[in-house]
């Protein structure tokens, strides 16, 4: 896969290969406009990547669009977890002006501007939500990403209950992930696997959907770890 690297290889790679049309482009270019004025107040993403804001965060979330086999990906509500800058799901919102996306993240300030900004780009798609994952009420969704937010044991627990085995899960990782995915404890039942990223060689993206948790394995694997660590106690 050839990893985009540079602007004008992202920006032609949103025209020609994903199909944004000039209003979406538009968007995104008033949303690059926004995130450097906000970046001056608070600290929104790395000031290093605002000259690469193509490439490091639109093209990094836009990809998620194209990375299942055209006319697979779920069409329903989009759920993006700790959401941070906006990146993916703001910059989601902004290509799929159709699509109901939620925004969520515990800290104030970001959702403040979250809102700002979707309101000044005309995004009525969007839904900010003040929020840690494990105070959100249930409900479920079509699609779910989460950037670099937590290791996936941790994500999964945090936020199965929001997916059905239908859910896809799009989650942009560095180079851990297929370590991540391999690491995943038996008890869950899944299907992912890992895409490389158009945006960095070394990272990639779990792609897939969970089929649930085998509570009979969790309770399994908490005896072994149980008896392990009594066996070890003993040996000391």
């Amino acid at each position: 896969m050839t990893v985009i690297a540079n602007e004008g290889e992202a920006q032609a790679w949103l025209r020609d290969v994903l199909g944004v049309d000039a209003a979406a482009m538009k968007r995104l270019a008033r949303l690059a406009t926004l995130l450097a004025e906000e970046n001056e107040r608070q600290n929104l993403v790395a000031k290093g990547t605002l000259p690469h804001f193509w490439q490091r965060h639109v093209v990094d979330s836009a990809q998620l669009l194209g990375i299942v086999p055209r006319g697979t990906m779920p069409q329903g509500a989009w759920l993006d977890l700790g959401t941070g800058a906006g990146f993916p799901g703001l910059a989601i919102a902004a290509l799929e002006p159709a699509r109901a996306v939620t925004l969520v993240d515990s800290r104030r300030l970001r959702t403040e501007w979250l809102a700002r900004a979707a309101s000044q780009l005309g995004l009525q798609n969007v839904t900010v939500v003040l929020s840690r994952v494990e105070d959100l009420p249930t409900q479920l969704y079509s699609v779910i990403s989460a950037r670099a937010f937590a290791p996936l044991d941790k994500l999964l627990h945090l936020s199965a209950r929001f997916s059905t085995p239908e859910t896809l899960w799009l989650l942009p990782k560095g180079a851990k992930a297929a370590h991540e995915v391999e690491e995943l404890p038996a008890s869950w039942n899944h299907m992912f696997h890992v895409e490389q990223s158009l945006t960095d060689p070394q990272a990639g993206v779990i792609v897939g959907t969970l089929v649930g948790q085998d509570r009979a394995k969790t309770k399994s694997s908490m005896r072994h770890t149980r008896d392990l660590g009594e066996v070890r106690g003993a040996k000391r």
